[in-house]
C-alpha cells in the first residue's frame, strides 16, 4: 500500500499530466525508442548502420566489447580521462604512469566509432552516449597497488574530475560531427554493490567497505548537474539490478532513469513509492521491456507492454504518461544478441514507442 501522501500525490498526477519542465526540455520525441549501448560482433559501421536504421528518432552510440580490451564499458570510459590513464593487468584495468597500447587503443576505438556514426547521422536530432559513472569507474579499476579506486576518496574525486572533463570534450565532437543534441547515459551496475559493501579486496578475502548513501548522492549530484550543464538536456542513470536505488539517483538529479522493467514485479512499497515519486516529479523512465536475447517464442506486443503496463497501474498513474515520460529499450545491452533477435528486438522498441502514444484497441 502506499502511503497517503503519496496516494494523493498520484490523484494529483492523473488530474494534471504533462505539466512539467523536463517533458519540454528533452531532446526526443514522444514515442521514441532507444538502446542501452552493447551492440554484438565487432564491425562498427554495420552496428551504427542498424541503430539509426531501427532507432531514426532517438539513436544511441553503438559499443562493441567482442572487440576486446578498450572496447567494453570501463576501457571506453577510461579513454575518455583527461591527464590519467589505465593499463591492462591479469585482474582488469589499473592506473598506469603515462598511456600506453591499452589505453591508446581504448581512444582509437572510440574515435573510430565517432567516425562510423558520423557516417550515418545525417538529419539526426538527437543521440545518446554512454559512460560508466562515478562510482561505477571507481569500483572497476585499481590504483597501482592494486585497490580499487573506490577506497580511496581523493583518487574517486580526481577520477570523476578528469571524466567530467573529457565527456565535455566527447560531446562537443559527437555534436559536431552529427548536428545532433547529445544526451549522456551512466551506467552505474555496480552501484548497488558499492552501497552493500558487498565488493572484495584485491585479495578475495575481504570486502571493500559501504560507501553511505548521502556520500555517493553528493557526487552523484555533482556529475549529474556538470553533464546536464554540458549538454542542456535531461541525463540518464541505467541500472539493470533487481532493486536499483531509484530514490537516491532522483535526489541526486537524475533527469531519466534506466531499469529492467521485467525485474519491477514484486518489488516492495519502498521501491514502488520512490518509483512514483520520480515518475510524478517528470523523471522519465527508461523501460527495459525487449529481451536482450532472442526468448523461446516471438513475444507479443502486448506481453511486451504488459510490465509497463502493471506498473503504471499499480503506481496509479493514467496509462498517457507512458507516452509523456516513458521511453521503451531493451532489458539490458545486446552484447550477446544474434544478429537476427537484434533487428527485431530494436523494430518491437520501436513498435512499443509507437504503442505508448497510440495504444492498440484493448490495451
Amino acid at each position: 500500500m502506499f502511503s497517503g501522501r503519496l496516494a494523493g500525490v498520484r490523484a494529483a498526477a492523473r488530474r494534471t499530466t504533462g505539466h512539467n519542465d523536463l517533458v519540454s526540455e528533452r531532446a526526443w520525441p514522444a514515442g521514441a525508442a532507444t538502446g542501452i549501448g552493447s551492440m554484438p560482433g565487432t564491425d562498427v559501421a554495420e552496428a551504427a548502420a542498424i541503430v539509426f536504421g531501427e532507432l531514426p528518432e532517438f539513436p544511441h552510440l553503438p559499443e562493441l566489447p567482442a572487440r576486446g580490451v578498450g572496447a567494453d564499458l570501463l576501457g571506453r570510459s577510461a579513454g575518455l580521462l583527461v591527464d590519467l590513464a589505465v593499463e591492462v593487468v591479469p585482474s582488469g584495468y589499473r592506473v598506469a604512469a603515462h598511456p600506453g597500447s591499452d589505453h591508446r587503443r581504448a581512444v582509437d576505438l572510440l574515435r573510430w566509432d565517432l567516425d562510423a556514426v558520423e557516417e550515418v547521422a545525417a538529419g539526426a536530432k538527437v543521440i545518446k552516449t554512454q559512460l560508466a559513472g562515478p562510482w561505477t569507474l571507481a569500483a572497476g579499476i585499481e590504483l597501482p597497488r592494486g585497490h580499487r579506486v573506490l577506497t580511496d576518496r581523493g583518487a574517486v574525486r580526481e577520477f570523476t574530475e578528469s571524466m567530467l572533463e573529457g565527456l565535455a570534450t566527447h560531446v562537443a565532437e559527437l555534436k559536431a560531427r552529427t548536428g545532433a543534441e547529445v544526451v549522456v547515459q551512466f551506467d552505474e551496475p555496480t552501484l548497488p554493490d558499492v552501497l552493500a559493501g558487498s565488493l572484495s579486496t584485491p585479495s578475495g578475502y575481504g570486502m571493500v567497505s559501504a560507501v553511505e548513501e548521502p556520500e555517493a548522492r553528493d557526487l552523484l549530484a555533482g556529475v549529474l548537474e556538470r553533464a546536464a550543464k554540458i549538454t542542456g538536456q535531461p541525463v540518464v542513470v541505467h541500472c539493470c539490478a533487481p532493486r536499483p536505488p531509484v530514490g537516491l539517483l532522483r535526489s541526486a538529479g537524475a533527469g531519466a532513469l534506466a531499469l529492467d522493467a521485467t525485474l519491477l514485479d514484486g518489488s516492495p512499497a519502498k521501491l514502488l513509492d520512490e518509483l512514483g515519486e520520480a515518475w510524478d516529479s517528470g523523471v522519465h523512465l527508461f523501460l527495459g521491456l525487449v529481451p536482450a536475447l532472442a526468448p523461446a517464442r516471438p513475444p507479443t506486443l502486448r506481453e511486451l507492454a504488459t510490465p509497463a503496463l502493471r506498473l503504471t497501474d499499480r503506481l496509479g498513474f493514467n496509462r498517457s504518461i507512458l507516452a509523456e515520460r516513458a521511453v521503451p529499450t531493451p532489458t539490458c545491452g545486446f552484447a550477446g544478441a544474434r544478429a537476427d533477435w537484434l533487428r527485431r528486438a530494436l523494430a518491437l522498441a520501436r513498435d512499443l514507442g509507437k504503442a505508448f502514444v497510440e495504444p492498440p484497441e484493448g490495451w
